[in-house]
């Protein structure tokens, strides 16, 4: 394809990289942390969070090999490239998520029935400790969320990790102030609903990319009328617009033209009203002469005269 895959100190690429790989092993350390925590306290809560830090390991896990995955140029076998796996790894990502806070709203709710004594205190200095760690991992996330569906999955894992590590923590101390165990439970279920409010939310975008969606911003109505403002353009129809991946949209498209003499001028100019306008970089158009069109739609055909 022409593009060199040297990578530099320094590269921001290699330094995300070495950046998840922290987040990957902070993650699994306290994981084990709050799962012992959680068990000497017999905090649900805790070990809830810990089943999230485990998620959030694992969706880093999960998000770096599709990194690497991804930049695998085209090939005989994926033609576009490998750049979707990183798509694919926000929808594997996404769904845990979900699941993740499904299994936690059953769980607090079935503690809710069966109340359990909780060691308060255990639950403050593990989960404080926990925050710490999510705070962390979520920074070193943030930047690459930005611009990556993949990336902003795997922060959201850590995001909501943050905040359920405060929910925790608030449910400690009422639980040694007042002795509310049940505020255990319920703050096992609002952490669950920020889960799937969250999980829920983005996952539409991943399975539209994955759906071959017109890409958000883009009407093809007005792809249509832009490229029929071009001189010699007579009409556009059976256009489809997609996206290969989040940084690149392609389109494929008929046009009918008056000119045959003048078909290449016209491509130029329209494949550079295409990524101009519309950000298409990537655009397969199928040329037919004017007479051809009109008789072939008498005839109700679309075949080449």
């Amino acid at each position: 394809m022409g593009h060199g895959h040297h990578h530099h100190h320094g590269d921001p690429s290699e330094i995300g990289e070495k950046r998840l790989w922290w987040a990957v092993g902070a993650n699994i350390l306290l994981t084990l942390a709050q799962v012992i925590g959680g068990i000497i306290s017999g905090s649900l809560s805790l070990i809830a969070d810990a089943l999230h830090n485990f998620s959030d390991a694992a969706s880093l896990l999960i998000a770096l090999i599709a990194i690497r995955i991804g930049r695998k140029p085209p090939d005989q076998f994926k033609t576009f490239g490998y750049k979707r796996a990183e798509t694919i790894a926000a929808l594997i990502n996404l769904t845990t998520l979900i699941i993740i806070g499904l299994y936690l709203c059953y769980e607090a709710i079935m503690r809710f029935i069966t109340p359990e004594p909780i060691a308060g205190w255990t639950i403050v200095i593990v989960a404080g400790i926990a925050l710490v760690v999510d705070i962390l991992t979520a920074l070193l996330t943030y930047s690459q969320s930005k611009n990556s569906m993949n990336m902003r999955a795997a922060f959201l894992h850590n995001l909501t990790d943050a905040l359920a590590s405060v929910g925790v923590i608030i449910a400690g101390t009422l639980i040694l102030l007042y002795g509310w165990v049940w505020t255990d439970a319920a703050m096992t279920l609002l952490i669950a609903g920020y889960v799937l409010y969250h999980g829920l939310h983005e996952i539409p975008k991943v399975i539209h990319l994955l759906m071959e969606g017109t890409p958000e911003g883009i009407a093809i109505e007005d792809v249509i009328s832009g490229m029929e403002t071009q001189g010699g353009v007579q009409n556009v129809h059976h256009v489809h617009i997609w996206q290969l991946d989040e940084k690149r949209n392609a389109l494929e498209a008929h046009v009918v033209i008056d000119d045959q003499g003048r078909m290449d001028e016209i491509k130029r100019e329209l494949k550079q009203i295409l990524k101009d306008r519309f950000s298409i970089e990537h655009s397969t158009l199928e040329f037919e002469h004017q007479k051809c069109f009109e008789m072939n739609n008498q005839r109700k055909e679309t075949q080449q005269c």
